[in-house]
């Protein structure tokens, strides 16, 4: 069984080489010289290079800031590759798991949002994503969309490393505490994945559809960061106070959600994944950090 992974040397890609998988599939992750997003060519070429069990899309424009002024390579690689991905893995009978974001919602609801809440993205990623999410649909029935927000790992940019960085360079840190999620861990998402890919690729007759996938739990980031610089300093690790702000306080170029909490009934109902308490990813990941015991996905194609 050959699977193809799109991303793979961003967060979620990383987690997902560092699984174990069935002796009787590969995992192929081309780096973006063999496969690149923003060239249609390269897609179909890596899509003809192989007869695919399964695609995970989990590869994005994913720097949402820039998406406001770089508008054309935000849409080629959320919304034009998933369709070209989507629809190669139609074409050779596979399933395809395409990984969006909280950002297609516009985070206006009080409640934790539903699969089939109204979308509204407020911005240029969100809209790209979004763009994604229809292509997937529409190119491919066997499909599943999966949903995700505040992701991160012992991998890449992201806020827990950030959070991290500044706590060893200052005493306090300034953090939006207006903005409420569920801290999701690439590893726990990944086994989600993994999990939802075997079972699409064996079985036709799998449930498909759109899906939310986040640990379990909620915090605002606030929350999220001073619930990181306890677990640190539990490990001897780096911690600082934080500091409060409104999102006002802190402007960027593209809005941000004000509620990125995704219900995830679904997925359990229809995969039985359920992902563990954010807490405890959070302690298991920093301390991986601070031993420095952070592993390298074995080779891959």
């Amino acid at each position: 069984m050959n699977i193809l992974v799109t991303g793979g040397s961003g967060q979620v890609g990383l987690a997902l080489g560092r699984l174990p998988w069935p002796e009787d599939v590969r995992l192929h992750a081309p780096p973006r010289t063999a496969l690149d997003l923003s060239d249609p060519g390269s897609i179909r070429r890596a899509l003809e290079g192989e007869r695919w069990s399964a695609v995970i899309s989990c590869g994005a424009f994913t720097a949402v800031d820039r998406a406001e002024t770089d508008v054309e390579a935000a849409w080629a690689a959320n919304a034009l590759a998933p369709a070209i991905l989507a629809r190669g893995a139609a074409l050779a009978g596979a399933p395809i798991v395409h990984v969006s974001t909280d950002y297609v919602f516009p985070g206006t609801k009080s409640e934790p949002y539903q699969e089939n809440d109204p979308v509204g993205p407020v911005g240029v990623y969100g809209a790209s994503k979004e763009g994604g999410e229809q292509a997937v649909r529409t190119a491919n029935p066997r499909h599943a969309v999966v949903r995700t927000a505040w992701v991160v790992s012992p991998d890449r940019a992201n806020f827990l490393r950030t959070m991290l960085r500044l706590a060893a360079e200052r005493d306090e840190v300034r953090v939006v505490d207006d903005q409420r999620g569920s801290p999701t861990f690439a590893r726990d998402l990944a086994q989600a994945l993994q999990r939802i890919t075997l079972r699409l690729a064996r079985d036709p007759g799998a449930p498909v559809g759109t899906y939310h996938a986040v640990n379990s739990g909620e915090a605002t980031w606030a929350g999220f960061a001073r619930e990181i610089f306890a677990t640190s300093a539990r490990h001897g690790g780096p911690s600082a106070r934080v500091v409060p702000i409104s999102t006002a306080e802190y402007p960027t170029p593209a809005r941000r959600p004000a509620n990125s909490r995704l219900a995830t009934d679904r997925i359990r109902a229809d995969h039985g994944v359920a992902l563990r308490p954010w807490q405890e990813a959070l302690d298991e990941t920093v301390a991986e950090l601070l031993s420095g015991s952070v592993s390298a996905p074995p080779g891959r194609s």
